[in-house]
């Protein structure tokens, strides 16, 4: 990695001595202001690096995107700053994933599963907190286009944010935007030096940019973007940015944390139906039941594919059986909402004589 831009050919080059082999070159960009709301961040970037070549890849800290794009939450005077980023942590949050003290695991409105919602505290006045951009890929997309009619190079961009990793200690800045380049390498279906076919290899590679980037623009090094020079790749036909690194819904394996599984657990109110929810409840039961004293509930499916389970009990509703049945529901819609269902419970009462005490729906919510 070099510290300044592009240097000279070593003398040994200018005398027909053997090339040095290729390979990637990380620069930082240096000499950028401190960035304020309504800042031409493109502009600035191109002042201070009008080296900038096809292919390179610029990634540029999602602090300073944010910054220009106003994205603050002004700390009034005399207001706790503590007490301020947790309500900006709760503005910001769209379903608490773990909590332990004041520390939250949340996934933000972008699909972000991150700590605190992602909001900085660090490297700004005290009297302002930084959120995460509104919408990184298009501010990509955006200085990515500018960058292009300003000094008529093709480069591609990923803004970067620092992300904590399950089960590793320490930090690394990781892609929350991105333009002009694939955020994944997919190898499934390649064949390796011994023969084997992959099967589930794909490579973030605008995060691997996004943590080289960090090795020379640094956390207190004031040097906010850098430019990544000498990677082979070839613009995506159709940019979807970083969308593809989202790993939620059926394919999140770890969707609640311990300490919040049962408040993650909000009932739906419009629930879309979807296949194999007669055997998701049935499984739920055969789970609750396995790891409660045994208690006789009767379920009928409402109707095929309509999202329905009536509940009923075999003998009459008393004070005890009220009681195990609800234990057994709270079990049950715990287990549901552990496979990626949400559900609604509708208690119905016992009109007329009748064993039915409810309806549990469940499916999914409507996008």
């Amino acid at each position: 990695m070099s510290e300044e831009g592009p240097r000279p050919a070593h003398p040994s080059q200018a005398q027909g001595g053997a090339a040095p082999p290729t390979g990637i070159t990380v620069l930082p960009v240096r000499g950028l202001p401190e960035f304020a709301p309504g800042d031409d961040l493109a502009d600035a970037v191109a002042g201070a690096a009008p080296w900038l070549a096809d292919g390179d890849v610029v990634v540029v800290t999602s602090k300073v995107v944010s910054k220009a794009e106003g994205r603050l939450v002004r700390v009034e005077p005399g207001t706790d700053r503590e007490a301020a980023r947790q309500r900006a942590v709760e503005a910001e949050t769209v379903r608490v994933v773990a909590r332990r003290g004041p520390l939250r695991i949340v996934e933000t409105r972008h699909g972000w599963v991150v700590a605190a919602a992602g909001i900085d505290a660090s490297n700004v006045a005290g009297d302002a907190l930084v959120l995460l951009p509104e919408d990184a890929d298009a501010s990509a997309r955006a200085l990515r286009d500018r960058l292009r009619a300003l000094l008529g190079v093709q480069v591609a961009v990923v803004v970067s944010d620092t992300f904590g990793r399950t089960w590793r200690e320490g930090l690394t800045d990781v892609a929350v935007g991105s333009a002009g380049i694939a955020a994944l390498i997919d190898h499934r279906g390649d064949v390796d030096a011994h023969g084997n076919r992959l099967e589930t290899t794909q490579v973030a590679l605008v995060d691997e940019l996004a943590a080289a980037a960090d090795l020379v623009k640094g956390k207190l090094a004031g040097v906010p973007v850098a430019v990544v020079r000498g990677l082979a790749f070839d613009p995506p036909a159709e940019d979807a940015g970083t969308r593809p690194l989202v790993r939620l819904g059926p394919g999140d394996l770890f969707p609640y944390g311990s300490r919040d599984l049962v408040g993650s657990r909000a009932p739906g109110a419009d629930l879309v139906p979807r296949p194999g929810e007669l055997d998701a409840v049935a499984e739920a039961f055969r789970v609750a039941v396995a790891a409660l004293p045994e208690f006789p509930v009767v379920v009928r499916y409402g109707g095929e594919g309509d999202g329905v389970v009536d509940v009923h009990l075999q003998e009459r509703a008393t004070t005890t059986t009220a009681l195990n049945l609800g234990a057994l529901l709270g079990a049950v819609v715990v287990q549901l909402h552990a496979e990626g269902w949400t559900t609604r419970w509708e208690p119905v009462g016992t009109p007329g004589g009748s064993s039915l005490v409810g309806r549990l729906w469940l499916g999914s919510p409507p996008t």
